[in-house]
């Protein structure tokens, strides 16, 4: 029987085999032509003007919806495990605009800029739900929603983590700074950002229908059966983990201890804090990017052993040769596994399948 968008409701059955680590013969796999730059793939985002600001009367959801339509039908012709769903566009910085950074269109991405407040400023930075980029946020969602009439899943977009929040307020250097001379100011701030995280989301999800019962993150394609959290911390790349266990850790460990399915996206600059990481027990899973111009993949799998040791579902991200693939499916359990891999042409998922059981 032929699912719209490749959607079969058996696939649910793969991604609880997953959360659960359950035994099983190979990893589970999904392919996507997506590409690393959101704005690109919609007609409405590639229309905006470069290096000029973004502003949310630019931003008409109806505009992306044929677009999003036609980019999930991927699903119907590649015959993988996952389900295909929807968010507000990727492309934009949604709550780094709602906290009143601008965004600036650049090729590929949307820019935030950072606002380098005094204390004093950010004092005054709460969650508005009537600013205009947030309204604008749940419209576009109710739009997707609307036109998913459940015929697939609908998600938050992709959101940064309180740090990264602080580092949007305050400066990316100072930031760090602050939290060595002045922790009496920047633990509460970084405390108030966690909290704006989880409002945030929790709002989203207000607007959302569960799907197959469960939960949804559209930029990893990942279904969950309980509450989802994607929780980034990207600008910890310059931070020592022991700043990491003090100052970011309990942070948090509040935000995911709310969610029953938190997980954690990673880059492999983020390796430095693993261990702190691993450490928080209400981190479900985690993600790991394969990133463009990256480090070879054999350099991260000791990284991925280790998460897989502590007992946590392991996602990989990104473009792997049939080398990489071996030398994951030689490395790695496959239970408790999943490889979501960007192609550009089906002789990749050719070359990869028989390599990979599927």
């Amino acid at each position: 029987m032929l699912y719209e968008f490749g959607n079969d409701p058996a696939k649910v059955d793969l991604y609880k085999k997953f959360w659960n680590r359950e035994p099983v013969k190979r990893p589970l796999v999904g392919f996507s032509f997506k590409s690393w730059f959101p704005i690109d793939e919609f007609a409405a985002s590639r229309a905006w003007k470069r290096d000029a600001y973004l502003t949310p009367d630019m931003i008409n959801p109806e505009d992306f919806l044929e677009d999003q339509e036609a980019l999930l039908r991927e699903g119907e012709d590649m015959d993988d495990d996952i389900l295909r769903g929807a968010s507000a566009s990727q492309a934009v910085f949604w709550t780094n605009a709602v906290l009143g950074c601008k965004l600036k269109v650049v090729p590929g991405t949307v820019y935030a800029a950072s606002l380098d407040l005094s204390w004093e400023e950010t004092e005054k930075v709460r969650f508005d739900r009537n600013n205009p980029w947030f309204k604008k946020y749940i419209e576009f969602t109710e739009a997707l929603v609307k036109r998913s009439a459940g015929r697939f899943p609908v998600s938050h977009s992709c959101l940064d983590g309180p740090f990264d929040y602080v580092v949007s307020l305050r400066g990316h250097e100072q930031a760090v700074i602050d939290l060595v001379t002045e922790p009496e100011f920047a633990v509460p701030l970084l405390e108030r950002m966690a909290t704006f995280f989880m409002e945030f989301t929790r709002e989203t999800w207000e607007h959302i229908p569960r799907y197959h019962g469960g939960y949804y993150d559209a930029q990893y394609n990942l279904w969950a059966p309980s509450s989802i959290l994607r929780l980034q911390e990207d600008a910890v790349a310059v931070l020592s983990p022991a700043l990491y266990a003090q100052y970011l850790r309990p942070a948090d460990e509040r935000i995911t201890a709310q969610f029953g399915s938190a997980f954690m996206h990673l880059h492999c600059t983020s390796m430095i804090i693993l261990d702190q990481i691993l450490d928080i027990p209400t981190i479900r899973c985690l993600e790991v990017n394969n990133d463009v111009g990256g480090p070879p993949v054999k350099t991260l799998v000791p990284y991925l052993q280790k998460i897989q040791r502590a007992g946590r579902p392991l996602m990989m991200r990104g473009s792997f040769t049939p080398d990489d693939a071996r030398l994951l499916m030689d490395s790695l359990d496959p239970a408790g596994l999943y490889l979501y891999i960007m192609i550009s042409d089906k002789k990749e998922t050719d070359a990869l399948r028989p390599i990979l059981g599927r």
